[in-house]
Order: structure tokens, then sequence, then C-alpha cells
């Protein structure tokens, strides 16, 4: 039994070992399409952008036409990194906050979009928790940096 339990194991973490990175690629992938989709339609409709931020929205703390600016730069430069595979966690992070924000500022999300931010968000957090795996900028340049030594 316990040799049937360790080649059961060792199939096991060979699949996680190729599943893994693709499993974290896709959720880059995925979430990026989304951010910078909605970042693509603010920019091309900055009038309307404006509208929604100064009417509909209700982000706490900064002014409506900082919020505007800020949102939509995050939702158009964040996933370029987050695609790489580069500084991932971080930027991760920083995508996290604006889902985050986004939910907090539009209550009509609770509506309905409301669960599409939670899955989002989940794939976010994969990525900072376990980064961008073996296929990312980070892992090459990590491989770079520490076999020169």
């Amino acid at each position: 039994m316990k040799k049937l339990f360790e080649l059961y194991q060792s199939i096991v973490d060979k699949m996680l070992c190729y599943f893994t990175p693709l499993l974290l690629l896709f959720t880059r992938l995925w979430v990026a399409s989304i951010f910078l989709k909605s970042g693509y339609l603010k920019i091309t409709t900055w009038d309307s952008t404006l509208y929604l931020f100064e009417e509909e929205y209700q982000v706490p703390i900064i002014p409506w036409e900082l919020a505007a600016y800020l949102g939509t730069a995050a939702e158009l430069i964040l996933p370029i990194f987050i695609i790489l595979g580069l500084l991932t966690r971080p930027m991760s992070v920083a995508l996290f906050a604006v889902n985050a924000t986004a939910v907090i500022s539009y209550p009509v999300l609770w509506e309905g979009g409301f669960y599409d931010h939670q899955l989002w968000g989940a794939m976010i957090l994969m990525n900072i928790v376990w980064g961008g795996g073996a296929i990312s900028a980070d892992h090459l340049l990590k491989k770079r940096f520490t076999s020169a030594k």
C-alpha cells in the first residue's frame, strides 16, 4: 500500500509540475485581458468615462477626476506587466486594489457583476501568492541572476 501511495504521489507531483505554470499563465492572461479591454474602453470613450466617475462611481478619498485618470492608467499599464509576468506579485497587488476599488465604488456591481470581480480577484490572488510561475519574465530573470553567482 505504501508503494502505491508513493507512486500516486509521484504522478501527482509530476502533473502539478507541468500544470501549475500553465494555470498561472492562464490566470494572468485572462485577468489582464479583462482589465486591458476595460481601460481601452475608458480611453476611447473618455467623455463617458469622466461622466461615470463624476456621477456614478463613488471612489473614496480621492477626487473623481484623479480617480478617472489613475483607474484608466492602471487598467492599461498593470496588465502589460502581468501578461509578461514581470514584477508579477507587486503588479498583481496593485491590480487587486483596482479590482477592489471598483467593487467598493460602484454599488451597481452588487446586482450582478460582483461575481465576475470575485473570480478576477481570486485569479489575481493566485499570482500574488505563487508569483508568475515558470512561464514568466520573473522566472527567466531569477534563473539568469541566480545562476550568475
